[in-house]
């Protein structure tokens, strides 16, 4: 399991885009984490699945109302992770609003998820393999905090706690 100090591992996320620009054609774009990190410091959450009740209710929104702030304290981009595809997490999204405050980051065959050691099985549950509920800090591609959280726990991934240890 990936630990603090720890550098990411080299996997490539999808990130849908509606507008072109910046290099970026429409619809799924890959993302190489490894390049994406380089020289940045990001805040990275990850959770078990788009569009569920805490994800969307809690986790996402203190992310958005919090950008900011981040950025205040050093923190380059806000990257959320999930076990989902390219354009779920589009949709996704677009109904929380995080245009502009949070990479919206697809792991659609949990390879990040399996790298990371920070997978839920949510098989019998009808979900298959997931992403633990976790936060991390990341600078310049190594983990500088990493904040797990428990079976259906919602304590210490939360914008708050790593917002504290972005500005600590």
């Amino acid at each position: 399991m990936i630990k603090v100090g720890d550098t990411l591992p080299s996997a490539t996320l999808m990130e849908y885009s509606e507008v072109e620009g910046g290099g970026c054609s429409l619809g799924p774009n890959p993302v190489d984490v490894s390049q994406a990190a380089a020289g940045k410091t990001i805040a990275l959450f990850a959770v078990p699945g788009a569009f569920t009740p805490t994800c969307s209710a809690k986790h996402v929104p203190g992310y958005v109302e919090q950008a900011d702030a981040f950025k205040a304290a050093g923190v380059d981009e806000i990257w959320c992770l999930s076990v989902n595809d390219a354009f779920v997490m589009g949709a996704w999204a677009r109904d929380q609003k995080t245009d502009g405050k949070v990479r919206m980051l697809a792991d659609g065959d949990a390879a990040f998820a399996k790298a990371t050691g920070l997978t839920l099985d949510l098989t019998g549950r009808g979900l298959g393999l997931r992403s633990n509920r976790y936060s991390m800090l990341v600078k310049d591609g190594k983990v500088a905090a990493l904040n797990i959280e428990g079976p259906g726990k919602f304590e210490v991934s939360d914008a708050g706690t790593l917002l504290a240890q972005a500005k600590g």
